[in-house]
């Protein structure tokens, strides 16, 4: 395991903002919105913040602040950042991001969980953290061979964790860190206290019984669902099938990246008019920065094309294989999907831990930072 420090060469910089400055806008239909993808106003103005005021120094200084490394694991270059606990009883725990995130996700959770003494909390929930960059994601580049699927991902986080001296330990994650994180406790269940979702998929199986006598609530899950597929899918549909395609867009054009994830920002999110109304912009553009910076637009599509036959199995009625450990699920209400319980016991039957949000959407480590470190606390003090 090596060290690892973020410094990102100011050629790099200064080349991303010229490509702003130069940009080659597309023309936009009188009276569109949001309906028919980002809107151009909104775009000129947060590719204009971008230029001019961001500071991505700023973000590599918030990064460079926690111990960071890169090892290799199954023939990939896996990043993760290692902040130990001062509590000696803390217990190890790898939180893992998703897509379109970063590691960036973390950074105002990691003092609450890692020294809640500290941030005015209880000391007997610390955790040690372990939060590694998926492999094509971020500083975890670049991937050398197919297959990188979540079972992968997840086998190479059990050995992370076994490098790192963790015994017994929990796991944690939301998009595709809750499907890492329920592998894992899949794949290691003699190591994995449990398991912490702040996103969890339920698919109907095609029995009609099981979805009589739904609840109004959940009746309109379902609805979101068939929503999704309809209205919502074309990023997911795209990047499971023709990656390699999309990545010489992204790649080349900062301003395609930006449009291409702050879409989601405002889709996925507890947002009234604009992404900033849930996610502060700093955040958004640093997440941003860290896929324009690393080139990982397609090597981070590609886990979607790994997983695409699992999602098409889940989605027309196969069922996962059994989890033995403890779950806990964080439902917010403006998440991509939001899970229908009687589904998820019917997937899941050791879900220990249920908590049901009035507010904050699918980045709840952004969104709802308090809420979600709470809720960890109180799912991980339950089995520890």
């Amino acid at each position: 395991m090596q060290p690892f420090r973020i410094d990102i060469a100011q050629e790099q910089i200064d080349d991303l903002h010229r490509r702003l400055e130069g940009v080659r806008w597309p023309d936009e239909l009188p009276g569109t919105g949001w309906e028919r993808g980002v809107p151009l106003s909104y775009l000129q103005e947060l590719t204009d913040a971008w230029r001019t005021s961001f500071d991505w120094r700023a973000t590599e200084r918030q990064l460079n602040g926690f111990p960071q490394f890169r090892t290799e694991i199954d023939g990939a270059t896996v990043h993760f950042l290692h902040v130990r606990s001062p509590e000696p009883d803390a217990i190890p725990l790898v939180l893992t991001h998703g897509w379109p995130g970063s590691v960036a996700e973390f950074i105002d959770v990691i003092g609450p969980l890692t020294d809640p003494r500290r941030h005015g909390r209880d000391p007997a929930g610390a955790f040690h953290l372990v939060i590694p960059s998926i492999p094509g994601f971020g500083f975890s580049t670049p991937l050398r061979d197919t297959g990188w699927n979540a079972r992968r991902v997840a086998a190479a986080w059990a050995t992370l964790m076994a490098r790192l001296g963790y015994e017994r330990y929990g796991a944690q994650g939301g998009d595709a860190g809750s499907v890492i994180s329920l592998e894992l406790g899949r794949l290691a269940p003699e190591h994995v206290l449990g398991v912490h979702v702040n996103m969890l998929l339920t698919f109907p199986s095609g029995d009609p019984a099981e979805l009589a006598d739904l609840s109004e609530s959940d009746a309109g899950r379902l609805q979101r669902l068939a929503y999704f597929d309809s209205e919502l899918s074309g990023y997911m549909k795209l990047q499971s099938t023709r990656p390699q395609t999309l990545a010489y867009a992204l790649t080349d054009s900062p301003v395609g990246q930006l449009a291409w994830i702050v879409e989601k920002f405002r889709e996925w999110t507890d947002s009234a008019k604009v992404p900033e109304d849930a996610v502060s912009r700093e955040r958004i553009l640093a997440n941003v920065s860290i896929y324009w910076f690393t080139g990982t637009a397609g090597s981070s599509a590609q886990h979607y094309y790994e997983g695409a036959r699992d999602l098409r199995d889940a989605a027309s009625g196969v069922r996962p294989a059994a989890l033995t450990v403890p779950v806990g699920v964080a439902v917010f209400p403006q998440d991509i999907l939001v899970p229908i319980r009687r589904l998820a016991d019917r997937d899941i039957p050791t879900i220990a831990h249920w908590s049901e949000f009035e507010r904050g959407g699918h980045f709840a480590a952004l969104e709802q930072p308090e809420l979600l470190i709470d809720d960890i606390r109180k799912f991980f003090r339950s089995v520890r």
